[in-house]
């Protein structure tokens, strides 16, 4: 079956396109309500979240017009991290204002909208993951344990445990230490600004085994070689995110950002081939797209 998958706008961009269905009048508080950081203070569980919004210099924003959608971590969600975490984000404004960033969503998401969601594109500029159990929503892992507080200027959830942002594709494969080679490649092609950019992408990355299984002397001749490295790299890259669960059951066809085509195969049991590659790990997921860790390296059709 030749066809492309059915996220060619990527999962953010109708995440987006679906707020503009939240800022109907009844998700409204009335105009002389409270906005969300004086409702934030009245609560009084949210006494750590409203001393960092302080530091950060955010106050002036969060009582503006928004409307906007707080993912709120209580006092009991702060207490989580390690005090020397607490300590040195609030001495850092400019990490302070990414991590309460990536908590705000623009536009009024009440709960039951944010349910029907697989992401939410935050203020910070990169996504939140929305999952949902027996048990309610999470945000990021995070449980929310209180929905649909309002304000005037927005509305306000509350999570059980502090969001921090993930890191670009680059960054999340030089942490997991198993794509040296990979980054090297990314590195020696010039590459490394356009994966660390907004996106999203889906990588298909051959970890160093995968590398190291190529016949002698290939890994250094592509390095040396910008243009052959450049199309091998880029046939590893498709410009959406793509979930494993994203993946229709049988054999698609989906275009590269080199141009070509990969044959993405999933089997009924949920395993997932790509050009007959196994692929070993599945969502490793980054701020800007996501990772399927492949058992070979495919080389792009000459």
């Amino acid at each position: 079956m030749s066809l492309s998958f059915s996220l060619g706008l990527g999962a953010a961009t109708v995440a987006a396109l679906s707020l503009v269905a939240f800022a109907s009048p009844g998700a409204r508080a009335p105009n002389g309500g409270a906005d969300l950081v004086d409702t934030a203070v009245a609560a009084g569980s949210f006494t750590t979240l409203v001393k960092a919004v302080q530091a950060a210099g955010l106050v002036e924003t969060f009582k503006g017009p928004g409307p906007f959608t707080v993912f709120a971590p209580s006092d009991a969600a702060f207490a989580k991290l390690p005090a020397a975490t607490l300590t040195a984000l609030l001495a850092d404004k400019a990490a302070l204002t990414k991590v309460l960033t990536y908590h705000v969503v623009s536009g009024r998401v009440l709960a039951a909208d944010a349910a029907k969601l697989s992401w939410a594109p935050t203020v910070a500029g990169t996504d939140l993951r929305i999952t949902r159990d027996s048990k309610g929503l999470l945000v990021d892992g995070a449980r929310v344990v209180g929905a649909d507080v309002a304000a005037s200027n927005g509305v306000i959830h509350v999570i059980d445990s502090v969001l921090m942002p993930r890191k670009d594709l680059v960054a999340t494969a030089v942490e997991a230490q198993s794509f040296s080679t990979l980054v090297a490649a990314v590195k020696a092609a010039g590459l490394v600004e356009a994966l660390q950019g907004k996106g999203p992408f889906t990588v298909f990355a051959p970890n160093d085994a995968a590398f190291a299984a190529l016949p002698a002397g290939t890994v250094e001749g592509l390095l040396k070689d910008k243009a052959a490295l450049t199309r091998v790299l880029t046939y590893h890259v498709l410009p959406s995110r793509v979930l494993a669960g994203d993946i229709p059951e049988g054999t698609t066809k989906v275009a590269t950002l080199q141009g070509a085509t990969l044959a993405v195969t999933k089997a009924k049991d949920g395993s997932v081939t790509v050009n007959g590659v196994k692929v070993l790990a599945a969502d490793v997921l980054a701020g800007n797209g996501v990772i399927h860790v492949l058992e070979r390296v495919v080389l792009p059709p000459q």
